[in-house]
């Protein structure tokens, strides 16, 4: 997802697809070669051109930011008398399909199944939540945050007829849903770009290599899930 907020009188500009790229709108795009061919596709993070406004997937994504995952259980004493949950438990989250390099739980470690969007919380975790507002703990609290694969929808190419993918390059701000779910985006942090074309505060290089390209404006949250962001 990618929606303009305000820009500047200057046009997207379009260049010839790399044929062998994926990607959607809001994804941060990158010149490349493709035999002799200057192609666009998606950016690695070196050299970020601008932001793509086409899309060219198999599946479509989305993601959750800030989902509050509760699970009952019995405790029995643990290590210094603490309440632990003596089971795995195993509980839903609102969606499958998770892309598993892009969970994060916090504050409590679980295990994932991404395919169908499954947390465990294993034997011997400790309960950290009472759902009656008591002094004692009845239940197991964390908070996660993920992309996933939405069921049902398939996949799209807006560039098949042109063969060329539009990209927004001049400074705006916009608001989008690919970035990395799995990093914290505090007000005014600067953004870089990953290795696989998503926005994130994370910077994976040294900075002469990797350069920031904007910074956060509106960080997601549970009930806005999307990025609003400044580009340079």
């Amino acid at each position: 997802m990618f929606r303009l907020v305000q820009t500047g009188n200057a046009l997207p500009y379009s260049f010839p697809v790399d044929p062998s790229a994926e990607f959607e709108p809001g994804m941060v795009a990158q010149l490349n070669l493709h035999g002799n061919q200057v192609v666009c596709g998606v950016s690695d993070g070196s050299a970020p051109l601008g932001i793509i406004d086409d899309v060219k997937k198999n599946a479509f994504s989305a993601v959750s930011i800030d989902e509050v995952v509760i699970a009952p259980a019995t405790g029995v004493p643990g290590p210094g008398g603490q309440l632990v949950t003596p089971v795995d438990i195993k509980v839903e989250l609102r969606n499958p399909n998770v892309a598993a390099n892009s969970f994060i739980s916090n504050p409590v470690d679980v295990e994932l199944i991404p395919r169908n969007g499954v947390i465990t919380y294993l034997a011997g975790t400790p309960l950290n939540f009472s759902q009656t507002g008591g002094s004692t703990p009845d239940s197991i609290r964390t908070v996660v945050s993920y992309s996933y694969q939405i069921p049902n929808v398939p996949g799209d190419d807006s560039t098949m007829a042109s063969g060329r993918i539009t990209v927004w390059f001049m400074r705006m701000i916009a608001i989008t849903n690919m970035f990395e779910t799995n990093q914290r985006y505090p007000l005014n942090a600067p953004l870089f770009v990953n290795d696989s074309g998503l926005l994130t505060t994370r910077q994976i290089g040294a900075s002469d290599e990797y350069p920031a390209v904007g910074f956060v404006t509106a960080p997601p949250t549970s009930v806005h899930d999307s990025l609003e962001f400044i580009w340079f």
